[in-house]
């Protein structure tokens, strides 16, 4: 099989404070909207490409890797806790493979729920600029969506 030389989804890789993005949606998302509230010390254990092991009576089934995890301090969690985990995926196109792989995830991680986030979001913003009124905006929209599916 010969290496591909192109995207999938014609997305661009992009390299940003030693992480590597599989999309410029991604990086701006990380750059605009996470990587602010996590100085601002709103959310805590902000973490790149986590992986979740999906298991099922001692078998590995598969393995998903999330763009991004986090504790956003402003939530209650399940049990009554200050804080609770967020798992956010930048998503264009829904594989069939991620449709089963997000279900898979959200019944055996009780109380997860994957918030996926809308690339177009960000097509307006260049990577380069410095954060501006139209990308707070942005950040505190999401900011409204992570209320409703906080574990």
């Amino acid at each position: 099989m010969f290496p591909r030389s192109f995207s999938k989804f014609k997305n661009k890789r992009v390299k940003l404070d030693g992480y590597n993005f599989d999309s410029l949606a991604e990086a701006k998302h990380y750059k605009y909207s996470l990587l602010p509230r996590f100085k601002a010390g709103e959310i805590t254990h902000l973490e790149v490409h986590p992986r979740y092991k999906c298991m099922i009576d001692g078998v590995k089934v598969c393995d998903y890797i999330a763009d991004f995890s986090y504790i956003d301090l402003n939530q209650t969690g399940l049990q009554g806790q200050i804080g609770c985990e967020v798992v956010e995926d930048v998503k264009g196109f829904k594989t069939d493979v991620y449709k089963l792989k997000k279900k898979l995830v959200e019944a055996l991680y009780r109380g997860t729920k994957i918030i996926e986030i809308n690339p177009k979001l960000y097509s307006k913003v260049k990577l380069e600029e410095k954060m501006n009124d139209w990308s707070i905006q942005i950040s505190k929209n999401q900011r409204s969506n992570h209320i409703t599916y906080c574990i």
